[in-house]
């Protein structure tokens, strides 16, 4: 019925190819499998030992870094937050000369956002604890959140499963500046209660729900900002296992980026030329450019009082409707950093200047804007870190994978939210002398109507469109029984049916990749602290592996 997809009857932890998803672009899939394909784009293969150690050797001779200062940004913003020890540890190794940092990052999502939220941070910390242990050098896992994007209608909601595996979501309002100012300035208001108690309705109670409910309460309130909620969060789950969170709004760490921003406006237009260059290269080999700026553009924001693009048109600077000369805006770049924030193109740039990044963790689209953006670190003269693809997993319970173990049952035939797959299953579940009889009763039909089409003209040939189209209503009445068998065979068989689409629930809700979709506030209610140990054991480091987990 389907390829056969490698499960066993036992099966916890199956191993899927992500070169067999339909959303998984070539590029992606080539960087797990093809590298070469794609290495021109890249600073090195995070899968060569040899990559790693150059890697380290370029972030090592790189001396523009102030790392006592960025370590004291970190640690204030965690002393205020209340991190565990552990963060806070791993935080101070920041100031060793030979310190290296593994970064990955995400928006503020609401309750931590998405599973993938929480599949980038775990690669992180274990990728991390890799290099300590093959380099020798401290390796501090960073989790960047990117704080100063606007896009609240993004942020604000979480997606979940109730009792009955149906998708819901919670949502906040709209608070005074959202949508308008960056995320990191918007003040979660009272619909924040109302959030977490539609959270708490929807999801099915279990004997950890009471303490997830309390320790949300504890990061999302009333006047507390959204990134800071988030990252309390990030910390309360992640913060024992050495994970460091930063706020990319803060503006303490802002005056560390003003040569980079002046140099920004100073060669204003270039970042955008040679990341569209790059997109044209990757176009031409088949590959598609994620990133297409506007020609001339600068690669920055201005965020005082809202969050404009610097613009250049004929020579001067545009703010909004503010214009400048080249001179004034360099002026108050150096002067007012804490104003501006990188666009998506220099981001990855301010993230390598204030942090020894030695890898970056990556999805799919930041690898593909990435790819775009070699000549750009080139041009700035900061080493571009290697790339690293973050975990990627849908989890099922005992029973789902028990469903797909049994019927060799392949993942992505659950994507489709119809019962196409589940047809095929259940045919394949009928006696074969029922299937075969079938084909046989379409074949003799088809036959001996073909013999009597070819027959009939000899009386009278208008006879021969008649007979073909009995023979076209007899095929239709053989297919609406076989229909009818199928029907019969769902009823009989409920149980599969309730199978198929309880696995279906979980794995695709809506239609769509459950890392994406769930949050991972759904799995900690239903599993407790030990699902993340247990994403800790199961994932693995290897790039191009999708793993379906049964807990």
């Amino acid at each position: 019925m389907f390829p056969h997809s490698g499960l066993s009857a036992t099966s916890t932890r199956i191993p899927v190819d992500i070169r067999t998803f339909p959303w998984i672009r070539r590029l992606a899939s080539d960087y797990a499998f093809a590298y070469q394909n794609v290495a021109d784009f890249f600073a090195g293969n995070p899968a060569e030992p040899a990559a790693w150690t150059e890697a380290i050797a370029r972030v090592h001779q790189t001396g523009r870094r102030q790392r006592n200062r960025i370590a004291d940004v970190l640690h204030a913003q965690q002393t205020r937050r209340g991190a565990p020890a552990e963060a806070l540890s791993a935080a101070a190794q920041l100031r060793d000369p030979t310190a290296v940092a593994i970064v990955t990052g995400q928006q503020a999502g609401l309750f931590g956002g998405p599973l993938f939220t929480l599949l980038k941070a775990i690669t992180a910390i274990r990728l991390a604890q890799r290099v300590m242990k093959e380099h020798r050098v401290p390796a501090i896992p960073i989790f960047w959140i990117d704080a100063e994007d606007h896009d609240w209608d993004e942020v604000k909601q979480c997606g979940l499963l109730d009792a009955e595996l149906a998708l819901a979501s919670v949502a906040l309002g709209n608070p005074e500046g959202a949508n308008e100012q960056p995320v990191a300035r918007v003040r979660l208001d009272g619909s924040v209660t109302k959030a977490i108690t539609d959270l708490e309705s929807v999801l099915p109670r279990t004997e950890f729900t009471p303490v997830l409910i309390e320790q949300i309460r504890s990061a999302y309130h009333a006047g507390t900002g959204m990134s800071d909620a988030f990252a309390q969060w990030l910390e309360t789950v992640l913060g024992p296992k050495g994970l460091v969170v930063y706020d990319s709004s803060d503006p303490g760490a802002k005056p560390l980026l003003a040569d980079l921003f002046a140099e920004e406006v100073a060669n204003a237009g270039r970042t955008s030329q040679l990341a569209t260059e790059a997109g044209a290269r990757l176009q031409t080999l088949g590959y598609h450019a994620q990133a297409t700026p506007q020609e001339g553009n600068v690669a920055l924001f201005h965020v005082d009082g809202g969050r404009l693009p610097v613009r250049q048109q004929d020579g001067r600077f545009f703010v909004g409707d503010r214009s400048l000369s080249r001179a004034d805006l360099l002026e108050h770049v150096r002067a007012r950093p804490e104003e501006y924030s990188p666009n998506v193109l220099l981001r990855p740039l301010v993230q390598d200047t204030l942090f020894p990044t030695v890898c970056y963790i990556a999805g799919p689209n930041e690898l593909a804007y990435l790819a775009q953006l070699r000549g750009v670190y080139e041009a700035f003269g900061i080493p571009m870190p290697l790339i690293h693809q973050r975990a990627t997993a849908t989890i099922l319970d005992s029973n789902s994978m028990r469903f797909l173990s049994r019927h060799d049952f392949p993942l992505l035939a659950l994507r489709a939210q119809d019962e196409a797959a589940l047809n095929q299953l259940l045919a394949a579940q009928l006696p074969v002398s029922v299937e075969a009889s079938l084909e046989d009763a379409a074949r003799v039909v088809s036959e001996r109507m073909e013999a009597l089409a070819a027959a009939v003209p000899q009386i009278d040939p208008t006879l021969e469109g008649a007979t073909r189209s009995t023979l076209a209503r007899m095929q239709d009445d053989l297919k609406k029984l076989h229909g009818k068998i199928i029907q019969a065979a769902k009823r009989k068989d409920e149980t599969l049916r309730r199978q198929f689409q309880h696995a279906q629930a979980q794995a695709f809700p809506g239609g769509q990749p459950q890392e994406r979709t769930i949050g991972f506030v759904y799995f900690l209610n239903k599993y407790g602290p030990m699902f993340v140990d247990r994403l800790w054991d199961d994932l693995t480091l290897d790039m191009g592996t999708h793993w379906v987990i049964a807990i």
